[in-house]
């Protein structure tokens, strides 16, 4: 009996990126850290052999003989593909906010163009309602938006991070913390917060609501930058999202809401991921781990 070859392919990479960990983020498809240790031990046991030892990772001389044998082989798919594809250009289509699209989405790119050079890009700017349909209707590849605990049949969704609620009031208010605005027996501030189906404004009135207080809003918006724009402005008090590396208005100040329900940032796709895709799946994993814990 022959050893599997896709056995074989998962050795390479904890092989060449030493440890499985690493290997995970590297696979050019969706596959999860126990499936490849399982699909390793499997291996392994195959061949009545150790391959490598764990911590700290060190091939054994077995180990170092059958990477030695497949490198060859498993380095060279990559160009082999691209030269049998003529070239091809690589093309996704990805949604997300005017937020995420400045501040995250390039990182990104930049990260993706190495495995995949000609690289082609169509970028939308949404939110969770509008991207949800465009995936639906098959306009968008993947998108990056909040994500609600039901989306849309046939819609995958992985999770990134989880934002904190906000408001958001101009740097010259004498309001300290969001405590002065929600102990009011009546609440005359004007509240400036996204469409009513957007997660965000959902879930503040959830919060609103175990608190019994009413509020409003008196402005709506299309978007997280019109927010801060009109409160710098002084038109109100904005609902916001505390999103990681992103820099705020200089004019508005930040009132954290610790009992309100957070929003979850993730990937929304439709269907198998293609490769292409999985690669920023991945990259996004990779930047949500790092913003959420810069140290």
């Amino acid at each position: 009996m022959l050893m599997n070859v896709h056995h074989l392919e998962l050795f390479y990479y904890v092989a060449r990126h030493q440890g499985i960990s690493e290997a995970v983020r590297n696979i050019p498809y969706g596959i999860q850290q126990p499936a490849v240790s399982g699909q390793i031990i499997a291996l392994e046991d195959f061949l009545g052999v150790k391959l490598f030892q764990r911590r700290p990772f060190i091939l054994t001389p077995a180990g170092q003989e059958l990477y030695q044998f497949i490198e060859p082989f498993f380095s060279r798919l990559e160009p082999m593909t691209e030269k049998l594809q003529g070239g091809t250009a690589h093309q996704i289509r990805i949604g997300a906010s005017e937020v995420v699209l400045r501040d995250h989405v390039p990182y990104f790119i930049k990260q993706v163009q190495k495995k995949f050079p000609q690289l082609r890009l169509t970028l939308r700017e949404g939110y969770q309602p509008q991207i949800e349909r465009w995936l639906e209707q098959e306009e968008l590849d993947l998108g990056f938006t909040l994500i609600g605990d039901n989306p849309p049949a046939g819609i995958q969704s992985t999770p990134l991070l989880t934002l904190p609620l906000v408001l958001l009031v101009p740097k010259t208010s004498r309001i300290k913390s969001a405590e002065d605005i929600l102990q009011k027996d009546k609440i005359d501030d004007a509240l400036i917060n996204l469409p009513a189906n957007e997660a965000i404004t959902k879930n503040f009135q959830q919060g609103l609501l175990r608190r019994g207080v009413d509020w409003f809003p008196s402005i709506e918006v299309s978007s997280l930058h019109l927010i801060e724009t009109y409160v710098a402005n002084g038109h109100g008090i904005g609902l916001f999202a505390k999103i990681p590396v992103t820099k705020i208005h200089k004019d508005v100040r930040m009132l954290p809401l610790p009992d309100f329900p957070p929003v979850v940032f993730g990937a929304l796709w439709k269907g198998r991921p293609t490769p292409i895709m999985q690669a920023f799946l991945d990259e996004a994993r990779t930047r949500s781990v790092e913003v959420s814990d810069p140290a």
